[in-house]
């Protein structure tokens, strides 16, 4: 008996993105879909930009969690279109990046704050942060610097 698509995205939420483990696969937004067709499992992955370097482990990491609930049968395919956006990461994302200390993307172009202290005062130090998706951006009160998530 195949398992309910429900259920596969249950644990696809517990797949952690590679680079930020805090987060989910299924919280970043870069699983499109889960359906069956026939006995494969097919699951559909939009990478957060199309040079993404974890984008294999994370095909890699769907495939070992599939597996260790019984899935044999898995395709994960790249879909690079639509191109990947900010707005497909959940509210439960967003707050987990936030706890993390990475200051979650928003459309006005910069952190809203602080993800240490809370502080307005912020400014940005690099457009390039620890990995591609993120800027290097310092607080002017607390003196920490921190990672924001760009908004794509």
């Amino acid at each position: 008996m195949k398992p309910a698509v429900a259920d596969i995205w249950t644990w696809l939420d517990q797949v952690p993105d590679p680079e930020i483990p805090v987060i989910s696969v299924v919280d970043l937004g870069i699983v499109r879909d889960v359906q069956w067709q026939g006995d494969e499992l097919q699951v559909a992955v939009t990478p957060t930009y199309s040079g993404c370097p974890a984008t294999s482990v994370i095909s890699m990491d769907i495939q070992t969690a599939l597996r260790d609930r019984g899935i044999d049968q898995i395709r994960v395919k790249t879909q690079i279109s639509p191109p990947w956006t900010t707005d497909w990461l959940s509210d439960k994302g967003r707050a987990r990046l936030l706890e993390y200390g990475i200051a979650p993307p928003r459309a006005a172009g910069g952190p809203e704050a602080c993800p240490r202290c809370a502080s307005t005062n912020v400014e940005k130090i690099s457009q390039f942060g620890s990995t591609p998706c993120k800027a290097h951006w310092r607080c002017k009160d607390c003196l920490e610097p921190f990672d924001y998530f760009k908004c794509i």
